[in-house]
C-alpha cells in the first residue's frame, strides 16, 4: 500500500499490529513503517513468521472442526486483514448458509474487508474494540447478523496476548463466554515468548510500545488453560497451535522458541 493513499482515521506513521501481522504471512496490505516494525520483532523471534502461518493454518482447522460440529455462526474478533482461507471462505465451503461477523479495530481491515465482502450478505465486517467486550457484543449490527439463541463460535486468534493486564484479560474472555449459549464454542490462540533474554524482551515490548496495540504479553499454558473455567475443552485441550488436530505431524517451534498456544472450549 502507498501512504499517500490510507484511508480517513488511519495514521500511516504508525505500525499497526494486523498490518504487521499482514506482513509476517507475505501479504502486501502493509506500509513502511509496518514492514520496519516487524523486522524488528523478527530479529528478536526469527520464527515469528512461521508462528503467524501456524497459526492461520490452526484456524482453518477449527473452522472445519466446528463446522463438522454443525456450527453455522462465526463471530471472528480481532480478524485481521483478509488473506488467504479467512473464516467465510473455509466455513461456507463446508456449509453455504454459514454466517460470519469480522470484527476489528483497525479502519484498513474494515475498508479492506467490506470491499472483499460487498456481494456476500452472509459475512459482514464491524469496527469495534475487544477492549470493550460488552459495547462489542452488544454492537447492533452483529445482533441483527447473528442469533446468539442458537450455537454461535467466537474465535479470538492471536489478539489477548495485546491486552497486558491479566485481569483485563480475563474480564473480556468472561463477558465472552457470558454471551454464549449451549452448543456454542469460545476459540482463543496466544503467544508465549519462549527463552528470551530481558533485553530482547524490553527490544520487543519498545516495538509495540509505538504500534496500534496497547502492549503484549506472554502468558504460560496454566493461565491460557484459564480462559476456559466453565467450558469443556475439546481434546486435546491447550496445546502448541501445530498439536491442536494436526492434518500432519510436523513441529514448526522448537523447544525454547517462542510459539502460540491454542484451545477450543464449548458450552454445554
Amino acid at each position: 500500500m502507498e501512504e499517500t493513499k490510507a484511508p480517513p482515521g488511519v495514521d500511516p506513521t504508525i505500525p499497526s499490529v494486523a498490518r504487521m501481522y499482514d506482513y509476517y504471512l507475505g501479504g502486501k496490505d502493509n506500509f513502511a513503517v509496518d514492514r520496519e516494525a516487524a523486522e524488528k520483532i523478527i530479529e528478536i523471534l526469527p520464527n515469528v513468521r512461521d508462528i503467524a502461518r501456524e497459526n492461520r493454518d490452526y484456524l482453518v482447522r477449527v473452522v472445519t472442526y466446528l463446522s463438522d460440529q454443525g456450527i453455522r455462526q462465526f463471530l471472528d474478533i480481532g480478524a485481521g486483514l483478509p488473506t488467504q482461507r479467512n473464516v467465510h471462505q473455509v466455513a461456507q465451503d463446508l456449509a453455504p448458509d454459514s454466517r460470519v461477523v469480522y470484527v476489528d479495530n483497525d479502519p484498513i481491515v474494515l475498508v479492506h474487508a467490506r470491499a472483499i465482502l460487498a456481494e456476500n450478505a452472509d459475512v459482514i465486517a464491524v469496527g469495534a474494540d475487544m477492549r470493550l467486550p460488552k459495547e462489542l457484543l452488544d454492537h447492533p449490527e452483529i445482533r441483527a447478523h447473528l442469533d446468539f439463541s442458537r450455537p454461535v463460535a467466537i474465535l479470538m486468534l492471536g489478539v489477548l496476548h495485546f491486552i497486558p493486564d491479566d485481569a483485563e484479560a480475563m474480564s473480556i474472555v468472561e463477558v465472552v463466554k457470558a454471551s454464549l449459549g449451549p452448543g456454542s464454542h469460545m476459540v482463543v490462540s496466544h503467544g508465549t515468548l519462549g527463552e528470551l533474554s530481558e533485553e530482547q524482551k524490553r527490544e520487543g515490548a519498545q516495538v509495540i510500545s509505538r504500534t496500534s496495540a496497547p502492549g503484549a504479553t506472554s502468558r504460560s499454558p496454566a493461565q491460557v488453560l484459564a480462559f476456559f473455567d466453565g467450558l469443556t475443552l475439546v481434546e486435546p485441550g491447550v496445546v502448541a497451535l501445530q498439536d491442536w488436530h494436526p492434518e500432519v505431524t510436523l513441529s514448526v517451534v522448537a523447544p525454547g522458541q517462542a510459539g502460540a498456544l491454542g484451545g477450543v472450549g464449548r458450552v454445554d
